[in-house]
Protein backbone atom coordinates (compact mmCIF):
# COMPACT_ATOMS: atom_id res chain seq x y z
CA UNK A 1 0.00 0.00 0.00
CA UNK A 2 1.26 3.17 -0.90
CA UNK A 3 2.55 6.01 1.77
CA UNK A 4 -0.38 8.38 0.68
CA UNK A 5 -3.01 5.80 1.71
CA UNK A 6 -1.49 4.56 4.89
CA UNK A 7 -1.71 8.01 6.34
CA UNK A 8 -5.21 8.53 4.74
CA UNK A 9 -6.03 5.36 6.89
CA UNK A 10 -4.02 7.24 10.12
CA UNK A 11 -6.71 10.12 9.74
CA UNK A 12 -9.82 8.43 8.49
CA UNK A 13 -9.46 6.60 12.09
CA UNK A 14 -8.58 9.46 14.12
CA UNK A 15 -11.16 11.59 12.70
CA UNK A 16 -13.43 8.90 13.47
CA UNK A 17 -13.75 11.15 17.09
CA UNK A 18 -14.94 13.95 15.60
CA UNK A 19 -18.53 12.31 14.80
CA UNK A 20 -18.47 10.14 17.93
CA UNK A 21 -18.19 13.55 19.81
CA UNK A 22 -20.53 15.36 17.73
CA UNK A 23 -23.47 13.17 18.07
CA UNK A 24 -23.18 12.86 21.95
CA UNK A 25 -25.54 15.61 22.18
CA UNK A 26 -28.28 14.86 19.55
CA UNK A 27 -28.07 11.07 21.07
CA UNK A 28 -28.95 12.04 24.96
CA UNK A 29 -31.06 15.40 23.88
CA UNK A 30 -34.16 13.78 25.47
CA UNK A 31 -32.07 12.85 28.96
CA UNK A 32 -30.81 16.72 28.88
CA UNK A 33 -34.36 17.86 28.38
CA UNK A 34 -35.74 15.97 31.40
CA UNK A 35 -32.44 16.11 33.86
CA UNK A 36 -32.13 20.36 32.86
CA UNK A 37 -35.60 21.41 31.54
CA UNK A 38 -34.48 22.46 28.25
CA UNK A 39 -36.57 23.13 24.95
CA UNK A 40 -35.68 22.05 21.61
CA UNK A 41 -34.28 25.68 20.72
CA UNK A 42 -31.95 25.52 23.68
CA UNK A 43 -31.03 21.82 22.31
CA UNK A 44 -30.41 23.36 19.16
CA UNK A 45 -28.05 25.61 20.26
CA UNK A 46 -26.25 23.29 22.44
CA UNK A 47 -25.59 21.61 19.04
CA UNK A 48 -24.60 24.58 17.11
CA UNK A 49 -22.32 25.51 19.87
CA UNK A 50 -20.11 23.04 18.81
CA UNK A 51 -19.43 25.20 15.94
CA UNK A 52 -19.45 28.63 16.92
CA UNK A 53 -15.21 28.54 17.64
CA UNK A 54 -14.74 28.42 14.15
CA UNK A 55 -16.86 31.57 13.04
CA UNK A 56 -13.91 33.31 15.26
CA UNK A 57 -11.21 30.66 14.88
CA UNK A 58 -10.98 29.85 11.73
CA UNK A 59 -8.75 32.32 10.25
CA UNK A 60 -6.23 32.68 13.45
CA UNK A 61 -5.93 28.76 12.91
CA UNK A 62 -5.24 28.35 9.58
CA UNK A 63 -2.18 31.30 10.28
CA UNK A 64 -1.06 29.07 13.45
CA UNK A 65 -0.10 26.70 10.31
CA UNK A 66 2.89 29.61 10.08
CA UNK A 67 4.15 28.20 13.67
CA UNK A 68 2.96 24.85 14.48
CA UNK A 69 3.03 21.69 12.39
CA UNK A 70 0.13 20.15 10.63
CA UNK A 71 0.42 17.30 13.40
CA UNK A 72 0.36 19.30 16.31
CA UNK A 73 -2.53 21.33 15.25
CA UNK A 74 -4.25 18.51 13.81
CA UNK A 75 -3.48 16.08 16.98
CA UNK A 76 -4.06 18.41 18.88
CA UNK A 77 -7.32 19.38 17.56
CA UNK A 78 -8.36 16.02 18.85
CA UNK A 79 -7.40 16.69 22.58
CA UNK A 80 -9.13 19.38 22.75
CA UNK A 81 -12.19 17.44 21.45
CA UNK A 82 -11.59 14.91 24.22
CA UNK A 83 -11.31 17.64 27.06
CA UNK A 84 -14.47 19.33 25.72
CA UNK A 85 -16.35 16.19 25.68
CA UNK A 86 -14.92 15.70 29.30
CA UNK A 87 -16.39 19.02 30.63
CA UNK A 88 -19.85 18.10 28.95
CA UNK A 89 -19.57 14.50 30.87
CA UNK A 90 -19.46 16.04 34.39
CA UNK A 91 -21.41 18.89 33.75
CA UNK A 92 -23.91 19.92 36.19
CA UNK A 93 -25.80 22.31 34.91
CA UNK A 94 -26.64 23.26 31.04
CA UNK A 95 -24.35 26.29 31.21
CA UNK A 96 -21.13 23.57 31.59
CA UNK A 97 -22.24 21.30 29.04
CA UNK A 98 -22.42 24.04 26.61
CA UNK A 99 -18.79 24.92 27.56
CA UNK A 100 -17.90 21.77 26.76
CA UNK A 101 -19.35 22.17 23.65
CA UNK A 102 -17.59 25.21 22.76
CA UNK A 103 -14.29 23.67 24.04
CA UNK A 104 -14.93 20.40 21.58
CA UNK A 105 -16.02 22.45 19.30
CA UNK A 106 -12.60 24.78 19.04
CA UNK A 107 -11.08 21.13 18.99
CA UNK A 108 -13.28 20.45 15.68
CA UNK A 109 -11.91 23.04 13.80
CA UNK A 110 -8.35 22.58 14.54
CA UNK A 111 -8.38 18.64 13.82
CA UNK A 112 -11.13 19.57 10.55
CA UNK A 113 -8.81 22.42 8.88
CA UNK A 114 -6.14 20.09 9.51
CA UNK A 115 -6.60 16.68 8.22
CA UNK A 116 -8.65 18.47 5.40
CA UNK A 117 -5.45 20.03 4.45
CA UNK A 118 -3.05 17.17 5.22
CA UNK A 119 -5.26 15.31 2.89
CA UNK A 120 -5.32 18.00 0.42
CA UNK A 121 -0.91 17.71 0.48
CA UNK A 122 -0.51 14.34 0.04
CA UNK A 123 -3.44 13.83 -2.60
CA UNK A 124 -3.17 16.85 -4.84
CA UNK A 125 -3.02 16.22 -8.16
CA UNK A 126 -3.69 12.32 -7.64
CA UNK A 127 -7.51 10.86 -6.60
CA UNK A 128 -8.36 14.28 -4.66
CA UNK A 129 -12.35 13.46 -5.04
CA UNK A 130 -11.31 10.00 -3.83
CA UNK A 131 -9.49 10.91 -0.57
CA UNK A 132 -11.40 13.30 0.06
CA UNK A 133 -14.52 11.21 0.11
CA UNK A 134 -13.01 8.48 2.23
CA UNK A 135 -11.52 11.19 4.81
CA UNK A 136 -15.18 12.98 5.21
CA UNK A 137 -16.94 9.74 5.43
CA UNK A 138 -14.98 9.38 8.58
CA UNK A 139 -17.62 11.64 10.36
CA UNK A 140 -20.77 9.83 9.70
CA UNK A 141 -18.61 6.86 10.30
CA UNK A 142 -18.23 8.56 13.92
CA UNK A 143 -21.67 9.43 13.69
CA UNK A 144 -23.48 6.21 12.89
CA UNK A 145 -21.29 4.47 16.06
CA UNK A 146 -22.81 7.12 18.24
CA UNK A 147 -26.05 6.77 16.99
CA UNK A 148 -26.51 3.45 18.40
CA UNK A 149 -23.54 3.60 21.00
CA UNK A 150 -24.69 6.63 22.78
CA UNK A 151 -28.12 5.26 22.97
CA UNK A 152 -27.63 2.20 24.32
CA UNK A 153 -24.75 3.87 26.99
CA UNK A 154 -27.51 6.16 27.71
CA UNK A 155 -29.98 3.81 28.47
CA UNK A 156 -28.29 1.50 30.51
CA UNK A 157 -25.55 3.04 32.32
CA UNK A 158 -26.16 7.18 32.12
CA UNK A 159 -26.02 9.88 29.65
CA UNK A 160 -22.43 11.12 30.79
CA UNK A 161 -20.89 8.12 29.42
CA UNK A 162 -21.82 9.21 26.02
CA UNK A 163 -19.68 11.91 26.65
CA UNK A 164 -17.12 10.60 28.72
CA UNK A 165 -16.55 6.96 25.73
CA UNK A 166 -16.10 9.71 22.84
CA UNK A 167 -13.53 12.15 24.81
CA UNK A 168 -11.39 8.83 25.53
CA UNK A 169 -11.61 7.55 21.85
CA UNK A 170 -10.22 11.49 20.55
CA UNK A 171 -7.82 10.86 22.77
CA UNK A 172 -6.28 7.94 21.45
CA UNK A 173 -6.58 8.97 18.40
CA UNK A 174 -4.69 12.82 19.23
CA UNK A 175 -2.11 10.60 20.67
CA UNK A 176 -1.93 8.66 17.68
CA UNK A 177 -1.63 11.13 15.13
CA UNK A 178 1.02 12.82 17.16
CA UNK A 179 3.10 9.78 17.54
CA UNK A 180 2.79 8.36 13.45
CA UNK A 181 2.00 11.19 11.33
CA UNK A 182 4.23 12.55 8.86
CA UNK A 183 4.38 15.32 6.12
CA UNK A 184 4.89 14.37 2.21
CA UNK A 185 8.56 15.31 1.27
CA UNK A 186 7.18 18.14 -0.79
CA UNK A 187 5.48 19.51 1.89
CA UNK A 188 8.24 19.17 4.30
CA UNK A 189 10.73 21.28 1.51
CA UNK A 190 8.09 24.14 0.61
CA UNK A 191 7.58 24.44 4.47
CA UNK A 192 11.23 26.01 4.71
CA UNK A 193 8.89 29.47 3.32
CA UNK A 194 6.52 30.82 5.57
CA UNK A 195 3.03 29.55 3.76
CA UNK A 196 1.31 32.50 1.79
CA UNK A 197 -1.24 34.99 3.54
CA UNK A 198 -4.10 36.64 1.73
CA UNK A 199 -6.06 35.09 -1.58
CA UNK A 200 -6.75 36.79 -4.77
CA UNK A 201 -10.48 38.00 -5.35
CA UNK A 202 -11.20 35.07 -7.37
CA UNK A 203 -9.51 32.84 -5.23
CA UNK A 204 -11.53 34.18 -1.80
CA UNK A 205 -14.96 34.35 -4.28
CA UNK A 206 -14.25 30.45 -4.84
CA UNK A 207 -13.16 29.67 -1.25
CA UNK A 208 -16.73 31.62 -0.15
CA UNK A 209 -18.58 29.48 -2.24
CA UNK A 210 -17.06 26.22 -1.70
CA UNK A 211 -17.45 26.97 2.12
CA UNK A 212 -21.39 27.77 1.24
CA UNK A 213 -22.03 24.43 -0.58
CA UNK A 214 -20.34 22.43 2.28
CA UNK A 215 -21.67 24.22 5.22
CA UNK A 216 -25.26 23.80 3.54
CA UNK A 217 -24.61 20.42 2.82
CA UNK A 218 -23.53 19.41 6.17
CA UNK A 219 -26.11 21.49 7.97
CA UNK A 220 -29.01 19.68 6.25
CA UNK A 221 -27.38 16.56 7.45
CA UNK A 222 -27.08 17.66 10.75
CA UNK A 223 -30.52 18.68 11.10
CA UNK A 224 -31.50 15.43 9.19
CA UNK A 225 -29.65 13.88 12.01
CA UNK A 226 -31.16 15.14 15.10
CA UNK A 227 -34.87 15.11 13.90
CA UNK A 228 -35.97 12.20 11.72
CA UNK A 229 -35.72 9.91 14.64
CA UNK A 230 -38.22 12.28 16.55
CA UNK A 231 -40.16 11.71 13.15
CA UNK A 232 -40.10 8.27 13.97
CA UNK A 233 -40.59 8.12 17.70
CA UNK A 234 -43.96 10.37 17.08
CA UNK A 235 -44.83 7.25 15.40
CA UNK A 236 -44.67 5.01 17.88
CA UNK A 237 -40.75 3.95 17.11
CA UNK A 238 -38.92 3.22 19.88
CA UNK A 239 -36.21 5.57 20.63
CA UNK A 240 -33.06 3.16 19.73
CA UNK A 241 -35.26 1.76 16.94
CA UNK A 242 -35.70 5.04 15.73
CA UNK A 243 -31.84 5.38 16.15
CA UNK A 244 -30.75 2.22 14.59
CA UNK A 245 -33.15 2.75 11.22
CA UNK A 246 -31.79 6.44 10.62
CA UNK A 247 -27.98 4.75 11.68
CA UNK A 248 -28.45 2.99 8.05
CA UNK A 249 -27.83 5.94 6.31
CA UNK A 250 -24.96 7.28 8.01
CA UNK A 251 -23.21 3.44 7.87
CA UNK A 252 -24.09 2.79 4.08
CA UNK A 253 -22.79 6.00 2.88
CA UNK A 254 -19.28 5.54 3.99
CA UNK A 255 -19.50 3.38 1.18
CA UNK A 256 -21.10 4.66 -1.32
CA UNK A 257 -18.94 7.90 -0.33
CA UNK A 258 -15.64 6.25 -1.44
CA UNK A 259 -17.16 5.34 -4.67
CA UNK A 260 -18.77 8.01 -5.42
CA UNK A 261 -15.22 9.96 -5.74
CA UNK A 262 -14.20 7.43 -8.03
CA UNK A 263 -16.78 7.86 -10.24
CA UNK A 264 -16.10 11.92 -10.18
CA UNK A 265 -12.65 11.73 -10.53
CA UNK A 266 -12.75 8.70 -13.61
CA UNK A 267 -16.11 10.62 -15.40
CA UNK A 268 -14.50 13.99 -15.07
CA UNK A 269 -18.05 14.94 -14.84
CA UNK A 270 -18.58 15.78 -10.54
CA UNK A 271 -21.03 18.42 -10.91
CA UNK A 272 -23.61 15.89 -12.83
CA UNK A 273 -22.90 13.65 -10.29
CA UNK A 274 -23.49 15.58 -7.21
CA UNK A 275 -26.35 17.32 -8.73
CA UNK A 276 -27.96 14.02 -9.31
CA UNK A 277 -26.90 12.98 -5.72
CA UNK A 278 -28.68 15.99 -4.05
CA UNK A 279 -31.86 15.32 -5.80
CA UNK A 280 -31.59 11.80 -4.08
CA UNK A 281 -30.86 13.47 -0.84
CA UNK A 282 -34.28 15.62 -0.97
CA UNK A 283 -36.21 12.39 -2.49
CA UNK A 284 -35.06 10.38 0.68
CA UNK A 285 -36.27 13.03 3.02
CA UNK A 286 -39.43 13.78 1.37
CA UNK A 287 -39.78 9.64 1.48
CA UNK A 288 -39.42 9.70 5.59
CA UNK A 289 -42.52 11.34 5.18
CA UNK A 290 -44.83 8.80 4.26
CA UNK A 291 -45.01 6.31 6.96
CA UNK A 292 -43.66 2.76 6.96
CA UNK A 293 -40.70 3.68 4.11
CA UNK A 294 -38.27 4.70 7.08
CA UNK A 295 -36.08 2.42 6.09
CA UNK A 296 -35.71 2.47 2.14
CA UNK A 297 -36.11 6.12 2.76
CA UNK A 298 -32.04 5.84 5.03
CA UNK A 299 -30.87 3.65 2.60
CA UNK A 300 -31.32 5.94 -0.26
CA UNK A 301 -30.50 9.32 1.78
CA UNK A 302 -27.24 6.82 2.80
CA UNK A 303 -26.94 5.14 -1.11
CA UNK A 304 -27.03 8.63 -2.75
CA UNK A 305 -27.66 11.44 -0.78
CA UNK A 306 -25.02 11.85 1.48
CA UNK A 307 -22.87 10.14 -1.14
CA UNK A 308 -20.90 13.17 -2.97
CA UNK A 309 -19.61 14.72 0.21
CA UNK A 310 -15.97 14.34 -1.05
CA UNK A 311 -16.84 15.56 -4.25
CA UNK A 312 -18.09 19.59 -2.37
CA UNK A 313 -15.18 18.82 0.34
CA UNK A 314 -12.46 18.99 -2.89
CA UNK A 315 -14.05 22.59 -4.15
CA UNK A 316 -11.75 23.62 -1.30
CA UNK A 317 -8.78 22.12 -2.89
CA UNK A 318 -9.56 23.77 -6.48
CA UNK A 319 -10.21 27.33 -4.84
CA UNK A 320 -6.63 28.14 -3.59
CA UNK A 321 -3.38 27.65 -4.50
CA UNK A 322 -1.27 25.17 -2.41
CA UNK A 323 1.00 27.60 -0.71
CA UNK A 324 -2.04 29.77 0.25
CA UNK A 325 -4.14 26.46 1.37
CA UNK A 326 -3.19 26.74 5.21
CA UNK A 327 -4.75 30.59 5.45
CA UNK A 328 -7.26 30.06 2.66
CA UNK A 329 -8.76 26.71 4.92
CA UNK A 330 -9.05 29.73 7.46
CA UNK A 331 -11.74 31.47 5.39
CA UNK A 332 -12.77 28.18 4.20
CA UNK A 333 -13.95 26.88 7.88
CA UNK A 334 -15.08 30.73 8.55
CA UNK A 335 -18.24 30.46 5.99
CA UNK A 336 -18.77 26.86 6.45
CA UNK A 337 -19.21 27.52 10.16
CA UNK A 338 -20.97 30.49 10.02
CA UNK A 339 -23.76 28.18 8.31
CA UNK A 340 -23.40 25.32 10.33
CA UNK A 341 -23.81 27.51 13.65
CA UNK A 342 -27.14 28.90 12.92
CA UNK A 343 -28.64 25.95 11.26
CA UNK A 344 -29.66 23.59 14.01
CA UNK A 345 -30.98 26.55 16.24
CA UNK A 346 -33.05 27.72 13.12
CA UNK A 347 -34.42 24.01 12.78
CA UNK A 348 -35.27 23.80 16.65
CA UNK A 349 -36.99 27.19 16.53
CA UNK A 350 -39.31 25.92 13.52
CA UNK A 351 -39.81 22.58 15.92
CA UNK A 352 -40.82 24.61 19.14
CA UNK A 353 -43.03 27.02 17.01
CA UNK A 354 -44.66 24.91 14.89
CA UNK A 355 -45.27 21.72 16.86
CA UNK A 356 -44.58 19.78 13.48
CA UNK A 357 -41.50 17.82 13.71
CA UNK A 358 -41.83 17.16 10.30
CA UNK A 359 -40.86 20.95 9.37
CA UNK A 360 -37.03 20.97 10.59
CA UNK A 361 -36.67 18.12 7.90
CA UNK A 362 -38.43 20.35 5.29
CA UNK A 363 -35.91 22.73 5.82
CA UNK A 364 -32.83 19.95 4.77
CA UNK A 365 -34.60 19.98 1.72
CA UNK A 366 -34.44 23.53 1.41
CA UNK A 367 -31.00 23.70 2.44
CA UNK A 368 -29.85 19.88 -0.21
CA UNK A 369 -31.44 22.14 -2.97
CA UNK A 370 -28.57 24.61 -2.36
CA UNK A 371 -25.91 23.10 -2.56
CA UNK A 372 -26.96 22.31 -5.94
CA UNK A 373 -27.30 26.03 -7.09
CA UNK A 374 -23.45 27.04 -5.07
CA UNK A 375 -21.69 24.22 -7.00
CA UNK A 376 -23.29 25.68 -10.20
CA UNK A 377 -21.73 29.12 -9.46
CA UNK A 378 -18.39 27.83 -8.08
CA UNK A 379 -18.34 25.77 -11.78
CA UNK A 380 -19.18 29.24 -13.54
CA UNK A 381 -16.77 31.47 -11.90
CA UNK A 382 -13.91 28.04 -12.26
CA UNK A 383 -14.87 28.56 -16.11
CA UNK A 384 -14.62 31.85 -16.18
CA UNK A 385 -11.40 31.46 -14.75
CA UNK A 386 -9.94 29.34 -17.50
CA UNK A 387 -11.49 31.57 -19.97
CA UNK A 388 -9.71 34.96 -18.65
CA UNK A 389 -5.83 33.09 -18.58
CA UNK A 390 -6.64 32.06 -21.95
Amino acid sequence: MAVRWRILLLLFFARVGLGLQFQTLGSVSNNLIEVFGLDYTEIGTLIGLFMLPGLFLAIPAGLSGRYFSDRVLGGGGLILLALGGLLSGLAQDSMFVGLGRLVSGAGFLFSTLYFTKMTADWFAGKEIATAMSILVMSWPFGIAIGQIGHEWLAETVGWRWAFLTASSYCAIGGLTVLSLYRPPVEASVTRRDQPAIGLSRQELGLTLIAAAAWGLFNAAYVIYLSFSPLVLEERGVGTVVAATIISVGSWVMIISGAACGQLADRSGRPGIVLTICMIGAMAALLLLGSEGNALVSSLLFGLVGMAPAGIIMALAGEAMRPDRRAFGMGIFFTGYYAIMTVGPPIAGWIYDRSGNVFDPIILSIVLFGSVILANGMFRLMKRHEKMVRV
